[in-house]
């Protein structure tokens, strides 16, 4: 029961954890939003700002490894090259060309949001993989020299990202924003606005392709119980009325779903026997199949590129304590 109420608490897992402000629903405090801009002249690097008592995890120490249910991928392994550290990585994105990697970063999950949002190191980080090899990754910068913010669950297709943000200038404590990149730099950051923030109550989400239709989690009334699943389309430039997705939501924790380049498939994370599970549902043509239990065991928030390995987050869970996450991958064969 102890480790059931933990995972409830921390919002079924992914960057949520540590970053408990993003996803979670409910009533959430201003401060962070309000904070005063007390950044450092020299933020530390990700790796300078790891914790020194904290010994990285590997699968070899690992209590509840990930289970797989499928035999159309191979048994996952954490994901190659400089990316996973002994700090907490969190909410990935893969391109579907596999080129491009985004993802949260937090050195110690013991630190509490407000002091996340003023270590200038937590956040938003890319990584590029040049001739077969995944590069350092950078943090994303998505607000002004001087001003704080605490930025994550992000979704980049093309030049655009679109993000999650406690900062200045939001209508909830935790609102939705969007940038472009141009030459290089992410600039242009703007609220994604009061319908989706405060009309359609939107949490972690996903676009289409095509960016006329966006699936998100939420606990908005008329869904099924705690968050489901949610989607709204684009007509005449405005997203329409959400409509809950009956079809693959439960009576428990729906959220952070992943749509396919094609749309043939909605990925999304469940609770499943007390933790965090992943679960993939098929378009029929006319609706979405019953989702399927593809892993369990502490694995979460999905995103696969064009070739189907699949991306995911696994915490390390010691007597009920996470210990820090680690990015997942389980290739397609």
């Amino acid at each position: 029961m102890r480790l059931l109420k933990t995972i409830i608490l921390t919002c079924l897992l992914g960057f949520s954890v540590t970053f408990l402000l993003i996803g979670c629903g409910g009533p959430q405090s201003t401060e962070m939003a309000q904070a005063p801009p007390l950044l450092p002249t020299q933020p530390p690097t990700r790796l300078d700002a790891l914790p020194d008592d904290v010994t990285k995890m590997a699968p070899s120490t690992d209590h509840h490894p990930p289970i797989l249910h499928s035999d159309e991928w191979y048994p996952p392994v954490p994901m190659e090259g400089p990316v996973n550290t002994s700090g907490a990585e969190d909410s990935p994105f893969i391109s579907a060309d596999g080129n491009v990697f985004t993802f949260f970063f937090v050195p110690d999950v013991r630190v509490p949001p407000e002091k996340q949002l003023l270590d200038g190191v937590t956040g938003i980080y890319i990584t590029r993989k040049m001739d077969g090899v995944w590069i350092e990754p950078e943090r994303v910068v998505l607000q002004e020299p001087g001003k704080v913010s605490l930025d994550g669950c992000q979704f980049t297709q093309d030049d655009e990202i679109w993000f999650c943000s406690a900062r200045e200038g939001n209508y909830r404590s935790i609102d939705i924003w969007h940038a472009e990149n141009r030459g290089g730099r992410w600039m242009n950051w703007e609220n994604a606005g009061e319908q989706l923030n405060v009309e359609y109550e939107m949490g972690e989400f996903h676009f289409t392709a095509d960016w006329e239709t966006l699936y998100f989690h939420s606990d908005r009334e008329g869904g099924s119980g705690n968050y489901d699943i949610w989607v709204t389309h684009l007509v005449n430039g405005d997203w329409a009325q959400p409509e809950n997705v009956r079809q693959v939501n439960s009576d428990a924790h729906d959220s952070r779903p992943f749509v396919t380049q094609d749309s043939s498939e909605l990925w999304i994370t469940r609770t499943y026997l007390g933790t965090p599970g992943i679960f993939r549902s098929s378009w029929t043509g006319d609706g979405w199949s019953e989702p399927e239990l593809i892993l369990s065991q502490f694995a979460g928030e999905p995103t696969l590129d064009a070739k189907g390995n699949l991306y995911f987050i696994h915490h390390y869970v010691i007597d009920d304590e996470i210990i820090e996450a680690d990015v997942y991958v389980a290739y397609r064969k």
